[in-house]
């Protein structure tokens, strides 16, 4: 099951005795070097102080809140996920969601936290500062991860192939498609970018948001990406490479893995999943 399975919504009153139940569970096992974690003090301020007073996140999977996270502006107050339901992508989609609403992200985790110290270094942060907390003794880590790359693609399939571009100087290919300018919104921007790099006539209004794809920014030092990709648009079309593509091609599952950039991969799996590409 994977995290596109995932609801995000709002957290509400009437989600407390389940959160607090899926955090007491959690956080029991991410620091069982605690004392009494996952109730006592703990709970009374989480119910009555950070459910409150924090911007409050839940993952939903078949009806069933399976992650919690909060928010203080930019800063990850608490990250939480049922243990039986990790490892599904819900802490991802939660920390991509926050990334979403606020851009850079900062937050603390517990030097033993393994696990956690390793998902977050997988997602891209970083190492900030470190500081003794008084209550515990224990080392908390500041980590910060960058904004990330926010970027629009095209989905073009013809016959069972996805249309690919590359950039002069570039040997892997790309989705139609690129960055933002100032005041543009995700179709306006994806028309430009059509225009200028396929001399296509796409108007932001034939365009329809098909799925949100995060993955590593290619070549950009590890940096992550948010690639909001869209369908629409004519069926027939003539491409004429202009600005700094090099040149287009149509690719199947196999060629897309082997010659263009890492979120290629989501992209053409779901893709896959829709039936709109072979597998």
């Amino acid at each position: 099951m994977s995290s596109s399975d995932l609801i995000i919504r709002r957290y509400r009153d009437s989600d407390e005795d389940v959160v607090v139940d899926l955090w007491s569970r959690a956080t029991r096992q991410a620091h069982p070097f605690l004392p009494g974690e996952g109730g006592g003090e703990r709970a009374r301020m989480l119910r009555e102080v950070y459910l409150v007073q924090a911007d409050n996140w839940v993952a939903e999977r078949d009806g069933a809140v399976v992650g919690l996270l909060g928010l203080m502006g930019a800063e990850v107050g608490g990250l939480f996920v049922d243990p039986e339901a990790q490892g599904r992508g819900t802490g991802r989609a939660l920390i991509e969601h926050a990334a979403t609403l606020h851009g850079a992200l900062t937050l603390e985790v517990y030097e033993r936290n393994d696990r956690a110290r390793r998902f977050y270094d997988h997602l891209g942060f970083t190492e900030r500062s470190r500081r003794s907390e008084e209550e515990t003794g224990e080392t908390l880590i500041a980590l910060d991860r960058v904004a990330p790359l926010r970027s629009v693609s095209w989905l073009h399939v013809r016959e069972g192939r996805l249309l690919s571009v590359r950039t002069r100087g570039n040997d892997t290919f790309y989705l139609p498609g690129g960055k933002y300018e100032d005041g543009e919104t995700a179709p306006e921007a994806l028309s430009r970018e059509l225009a200028e790099e396929l001399g296509l006539t796409v108007s932001a209004a034939e365009l329809t948001e098909a799925f949100v794809i995060h993955d590593v920014a290619h070549g950009q030092g590890g940096r992550r990406l948010h690639m909001t990709c869209f369908t629409g648009g004519p069926q027939d079309i003539a491409p004429r490479p202009g600005r700094e593509i090099a040149e287009y091609a149509w690719f199947d599952r196999a060629q897309a893995r082997e010659r263009c950039a890492p979120a290629h991969g989501q992209v053409v799996d779901r893709l896959v999943a829709q039936g709109l590409m072979a597998g």
